[in-house]
């Protein structure tokens, strides 16, 4: 029998493609013909504080786009940026599925999201069906890989590291989640994900069958 009570995923580079990464930023800026020097030069700092929830999407976009005239809107670009999010090819979305229907544990979020692109990706991507609860960036104002946030969660859940899996694509957080104890999985295709949940005792074959 498993031990473990609660698994945490990231979302993207889990899930779905990532909500506002470089790649994301390279395809937008290009469409509407945004110097990408100038943006990445201010993107960092509006970044972290929109990941954090502490400023909207209008005023990061301010400090990062239309700190001049620009010939089109803020509503068209962030139209643009949510048109970024996509099922990954070999998302882990099955295995998630698998697990909210056939095991006794609870699933949460626990990813970097600034949350104008976190809400519409839980609401387009009918992600609420699967977690039960949402520990994104831009609600509890820390961000990965910051150890606070994994102590954090585990203060919220009243768990014990041993108890938890964490599952990113990204090795510095994964690096982080198990410096505090939490049982972390790295991220790289869904067959990865379900050997590496097998061998914690959650079972996934079903979400591979087909």
């Amino acid at each position: 029998m498993s031990d473990i009570s609660t698994i945490l995923w990231d979302v993207g580079g889990v899930l779905l493609t990532n909500g506002w990464d470089h790649e994301g930023r390279t395809a937008v800026l290009a469409r509407f013909k945004v110097d990408r020097a100038e943006f990445e030069e201010r993107h960092p700092e509006a970044n972290d504080a929109w990941e954090k929830g502490l400023i909207t999407v209008e005023e990061y976009l301010h400090r990062t786009v239309f700190w001049e005239p620009r010939s089109f809107s803020a509503e068209e670009f962030v139209e643009a940026m949510k048109g970024e999010s996509r099922l990954l090819p070999d998302t882990s979305l099955g295995i998630l599925e698998n697990i909210a229907t056939t095991q006794d544990v609870d699933l949460g979020m626990l990813n970097n999201e600034a949350r104008e692109l976190n809400d519409y990706r839980i609401e387009t991507f009918g992600l609420r069906g699967y977690f039960d609860f949402f520990l994104s960036s831009c609600y509890v104002g820390l961000r990965k890989p910051h150890e606070q946030i994994f102590r954090m969660a585990l203060d919220v859940l009243q768990c014990e590291p041993g108890e938890v899996i964490f599952i990113d694509d990204r090795t510095g957080n994964v690096e982080a989640a198990a410096a505090v104890g939490i049982h972390a999985i790295r991220c790289q295709g869904s067959e990865q994900v379900a050997r590496d949940l097998a061998a914690l005792g959650i079972e996934t074959e079903a979400s591979l069958s087909g």
